[in-house]
């Protein structure tokens, strides 16, 4: 049985054509270059936690050490749990943007967190 053809990103139709070495979409005009799809969505659908739960948005965490908080005095204790978290990509390695009861929005990075 052959491989299916590749989906449109944008609108997944399966009606394509090559031009150079990219592939056009003959419904939207959408182009890509094959293969290039398939490894940007795997990379970016396996933020894990601490201990190896993928992430995904809307989840609830909770903290797994003692984090500072910069320009404050107290820190995020362990245990805190953190809401409707959403993931990005942050500075450096913060690729969770969430809000903090008692402290406000802010950037975690996903290797202090244990999915609730």
């Amino acid at each position: 049985m052959p491989d299916s053809p590749p989906l449109c990103p944008d609108c997944s139709s399966e009606h394509h054509y090559e031009r150079e070495d990219v592939l056009v979409c003959s419904m939207c005009g959408h182009e890509w270059v094959a293969g290039s799809v398939d490894d940007e969505t795997e990379a970016e659908a396996e933020i894990r936690d601490s201990v190896g739960n993928v992430l995904s948005d809307g989840d609830t965490v909770t903290v797994v050490k003692d984090l500072k908080v910069k320009g404050s005095s107290t820190a995020i204790k362990v245990g805190t749990k953190v809401r409707n978290i959403r993931l990005v990509d942050g500075v450096g390695d913060h690729d969770i943007d969430c809000k903090v009861d008692g402290f406000g929005p802010m950037q975690l990075k996903s290797s202090v967190v244990k999915k609730a």
